[in-house]
């Protein structure tokens, strides 16, 4: 533990580290202010392409959190940025919310439900039977297959609900295409969350609460790995993997009671 707390940098996920719905976590408000008390630089990383970093801080904000809307990084962004630095100013047909959609828009990504250079595809409310069939006819006519990240599942107030990948199956079964994902564990996304941290990855932590996103791409890009029970993953799950987090914690509250258990031993 005395490692992970020297730690200068911190990417968490939010859905299950952060709050589930629109419920924040037990000892969250204590773990922000162990970050900026001791100057710990921080960065929200979510795979969910729902929402803008505005309206993530704007949700933090209803729940009692102020925290600055730098602080947050999505795979929406992530997957606009990646397909502007592939084809500049290319079209996309878009499955997805607004999240996704004003990210493409920055990157000036134009919407094309004609012939479109690619078909992204993220987490969405309105997903119905004619999105699936005109994304499976742009795909089959040439249109590259992007998914904003790879999460099958991802946790809710009223229990699991299906992600990204479950959504974008039905295109990739009935074109036998297979779609890029961008975010975690993607390398692409975590590097960019350690370069807006302006740290080196041996100095920075993630915390999260999946075994095949958050603490695969923590180890793989060399940072501190912590697991946390509060989101889809139960110690008996863990076990299942080729691989381990470091630490294992019931939530992101254990830390800055750990480092005052510390302070007065010392």
């Amino acid at each position: 533990m005395e490692k992970l707390l020297s730690k200068s940098g911190f990417i968490c996920d939010m859905d299950g580290v952060i709050y589930h719905g629109n419920r924040l976590l037990p000892g969250v408000k204590e773990f922000l202010e162990w970050l900026r008390k001791n100057d710990k630089k921080f960065l929200f990383l979510t795979n969910s392409s729902q929402s803008t970093p505005k309206e993530l801080q704007q949700r933090l904000g209803r729940m009692g959190l102020e925290v600055e809307e730098s602080h947050f990084y999505t795979s929406a962004l992530a997957t606009a940025r990646f397909l502007s630095t592939q084809s500049p100013g290319c079209s996309a047909f878009v499955v997805g919310e607004h999240g996704l959609m004003n990210a493409l828009y920055e990157e000036g990504i134009t919407y094309n439900d004609v012939n479109p250079d690619y078909v992204v595809v993220g987490e969405s409310n309105s997903y119905n039977f004619e999105m699936i069939t005109k994304a499976i006819r742009l795909v089959n006519a040439g249109a590259k297959l992007i998914g904003t990240n790879c999460d099958l599942t991802g946790p809710s107030e009223s229990g699991i609900i299906p992600a990204c990948r479950a959504l974008i199956a039905p295109i990739e079964l009935a074109t036998s295409k297979q779609a890029y994902y961008v975010g975690k564990p993607n390398p692409l996304m975590m590097r960019t969350g350690i370069k807006m941290l302006s740290v080196h990855s041996e100095d920075a932590a993630i915390i999260g609460d999946r075994m095949d996103t958050d603490i695969v791409s923590g180890i793989e890009t060399g940072m501190d790995t912590v697991l946390v029970l509060s989101g889809v993953t139960t110690k008996e799950e863990c076990l299942k993997f080729p691989y381990r987090p470091r630490i294992i914690l019931n939530g992101v509250g254990d830390i800055p009671a750990a480092a005052e258990k510390l302070r007065i031993k010392k």
